[in-house]
């Protein structure tokens, strides 16, 4: 079992949300849009968030632990491990970035990936070391994630991954599994690294195939999907108070620009 869910809920998730996308895949969009961004100030909105996970990340991998030694073990791993999360994407979103200057998706989703990856093992007797190793490690591939390898699956593999859940919830969970193999085979807790394999290859077999024919019914025209220029346009299926208003020519387009600036 995985007091985390490393494998099974961050893994599964992922690989299901990118499967889907894949089969979705709209080549139209291939060079992007340009709504599929976002502005610095709802950047700094969403760092609330955040900050919230980052607080309570420790109890959700503790949650179901034994109450006790092990539950506080979780905890302590857990903290160790989004410390040290922290430190590496600071760090390399800092190298890679022009002028050595942070990037806000770098800092709100890459400093999370520690919970992420510790979430299989953080029940065991992996040490500080291990812990902060995870977190580390975690702490690079993700942001490494955003920066370099989002593009290439957008521009080469037909996955348009635009939250970058591969980068915060796949390749962590992915390393988290790894780590709970290599922690069973070190004797941290009772098992066989295989039964640990096992769990990571079948959640990421039902993940991909689940999401291949999820995306498939999502496809059918029965649907009415909207054109490619409609993408990333909440008025599709929201009100936007701000759209209606200039549809009926009440109102000019807002100038944001001083906003952005001051921003």
């Amino acid at each position: 079992m995985t007091v985390g869910a490393s494998m099974i809920i961050h893994a599964f998730g992922a690989y299901f949300g990118l499967s889907v996308a894949r089969v979705l895949y709209r080549p139209g969009l291939r060079n992007g849009h340009e709504n599929d961004g976002s502005v610095y100030h709802s950047d700094l909105f969403a760092m609330i968030g955040t900050v919230f996970l980052w607080m309570f990340w420790p109890s959700f991998n503790s949650a179901i632990a034994d109450p006790g030694t092990v539950q506080l073990t979780a905890v302590i791993n857990t903290y160790l491990s989004l410390a040290a999360c922290v430190l590496s994407a600071y760090a390399i979103s800092s190298l890679v970035e022009h002028k050595g200057k942070l990037d806000m998706v770098h800092i709100q989703n890459a400093t999370l990936a520690g919970g992420v990856a510790v979430g299989t093992c953080a029940d065991m007797a992996i040490q500080p070391f291990g812990a902060m190793l995870i977190g580390v490690v975690a702490g690079i591939i993700s942001t490494l994630g955003f920066k370099y390898l989002s593009p290439v699956l957008a521009s080469n593999l037909g996955i348009q991954d635009t939250c970058g859940v591969h980068n915060l919830h796949g390749m962590p969970g992915i390393l988290g599994g790894l780590a709970g193999i290599v922690a069973v085979a070190l004797g941290k807790k009772d098992g066989y690294p295989s039964m640990q394999a096992a769990a990571l290859a079948s959640s990421l077999g039902f993940a991909l195939i689940g999401g291949a024919i999820t995306g498939l019914i999502m496809k059918l025209p029965v649907w009415g999907q909207p054109p490619d220029q409609n993408c990333f346009d909440d008025a599709i299926y929201w009100e936007v108070p701000e759209a209606d208003e200039e549809s009926d020519g009440s109102l000019a387009p807002a100038d944001h620009s001083k906003n952005k600036t001051e921003a």
